[in-house]
């Protein structure tokens, strides 16, 4: 943490109430915080580690919808000293101005203001709970505060051609750190002062001065019309005062990062996304490395055994190419390429999984084949049957198929052999 923002009282709050419908059926049973990611992980740990490995070390996640699991992840794994006051605390709605539901995600932080007043910060950290990347969040706290700001957004560079598919800010070409004018999926935006063919899209990361923050978030509370989200209502109040700033993600330093995964950021809130940011762990040369010891990414995923590989002859050989086990994982005598197996996974003798994401105390049968699907938690593969091959086959067993063509079998489904 640098000698600036080392000298300020933070508050890093995480929103992860969201629903996530476009990530059904993972989200059938679980919050999309919660929803394991990379083998051992939960897509909320990498926002958690992104906070305290920034220095941030009292935390608050707001939670909502389907959150026992979450609840149950941060509670295990996320406990620091209290000795120095430090915590992460998991906080559900608690319905202390009304009898709702979080209306939104900045109704969210309106709900919980207690929690800005019980800590006093000088400033505060809002972080979404479901995108995989590594950010320095103490660096744009000292940007933050360098500019006097009350909302400074964090933004990722991305093509013009891909506006239309982010929340766009537009910068003021005279100071390019300001921003002008917030644009929603834009059709035909301007490109960058300095990058004509790139434009700002919005992380979702934000960092607030205390006091803005609690007179925006009371305001939008009383507003007529208001969704009351962070991006659509917030940050677009903040820039008609003249008070919204953006922080250029570019502009972020990690240490142990490389060229390759230098600026890496993938918000995973379909199927196809989720799916191809585990594609992105595994080559050779990731474009996402996990194995940054120098900022890691934290998680308890329990007291398993290595994995291991057994059998070795003829076409009976356990293996795996170009994919990442998980602890306590068994291959026998089969066959694991271009996959992430999660812990306790048991794949059996002459079976193919490729391409494939499989979570926790997924079992798979001898001789199946499995291609190009993710198998949450629990189920167990019937000897002989195929996944992935067949879409037809496998909208006919109540599989989930994407447009993409990848598969979906949810969590602890039974399947007949």
């Amino acid at each position: 943490m640098s000698p600036r923002s080392s000298r300020l009282k933070v508050l890093a709050i995480v929103l992860a109430g969201g629903e996530g419908k476009r990530l059904m059926p993972l989200t059938a049973d679980r919050a999309k915080p919660a929803v394991p990611f990379g083998g051992i992980y939960r897509l909320i740990d990498f926002a958690l580690s992104n906070i305290v490995n920034s220095g941030y070390l009292k935390v608050v996640v707001l939670t909502q919808y389907k959150s026992h699991s979450l609840d149950a992840h941060i509670t295990k794994t996320w406990r620091m000293s209290t000795l120095l006051g430090n915590y992460v605390a998991s906080v559900p709605a608690q319905q202390r101005v009304g009898k709702e539901w979080f209306a939104g995600s900045a109704d969210a932080i309106f709900q919980s203001l207690n929690l800005v007043h019980d800590e006093r910060p000088d400033v505060v950290v809002v972080v979404g709970a479901d995108h995989v990347y590594r950010m320095d969040f103490a660096q744009m706290v000292d940007q933050h505060v360098e500019t006097g700001a009350g909302c400074t957004v964090a933004a990722i560079r991305q093509p013009i051609g891909l506006a239309d598919q982010f929340g766009v800010i537009d910068v003021n070409p005279q100071d390019p750190r300001r921003i002008r004018e917030f644009l929603e999926k834009p059709k035909d935006p301007q490109g960058l002062p300095d990058s004509p063919e790139e434009v700002l899209a919005s992380m979702g990361n934000y960092v607030f001065s205390a006091e803005a923050l609690e007179d925006a978030v009371r305001a939008d509370s009383d507003r007529e019309g208001s969704k009351h989200d962070m991006g659509g209502d917030i940050v677009p109040a903040f820039v008609r005062d003249g008070d919204g700033w953006v922080y250029d993600f570019k502009d972020n330093d990690i240490p142990g990062s490389t060229d390759r995964d230098r600026g890496y950021w993938r918000d995973v809130g379909t199927i196809d996304s989720y799916y191809d940011a585990h594609q992105d762990l595994i080559s050779v040369h990731p474009i996402f490395n996990l194995y940054n010891e120098a900022w890691p990414i934290y998680t308890n995923y329990g007291p398993h055994p290595p994995a291991k590989f057994v059998h070795g002859s003829g076409d009976r050989v356990g293996h795996a190419l170009n994919s990442a086990v998980s602890p306590g994982c068994v291959i026998s005598g089969a066959t694991v390429s271009d996959s992430v197996l999660s812990p306790r996974v048991k794949v059996h003798s002459f079976s193919h999984v490729t391409k494939s994401v499989l979570m926790d105390r997924v079992e798979v049968g001898r001789s199946c084949q499995i291609h190009r699907t993710i198998i949450d938690k629990g189920v167990f593969v019937p000897a002989g049957v195929h996944i992935g091959v067949d879409h037809e086959m496998d909208r006919a067993r109540g599989f989930t198929v994407t447009d993409s063509g990848l598969t979906v079998v949810g969590k602890g489904t039974i399947i007949e052999g």
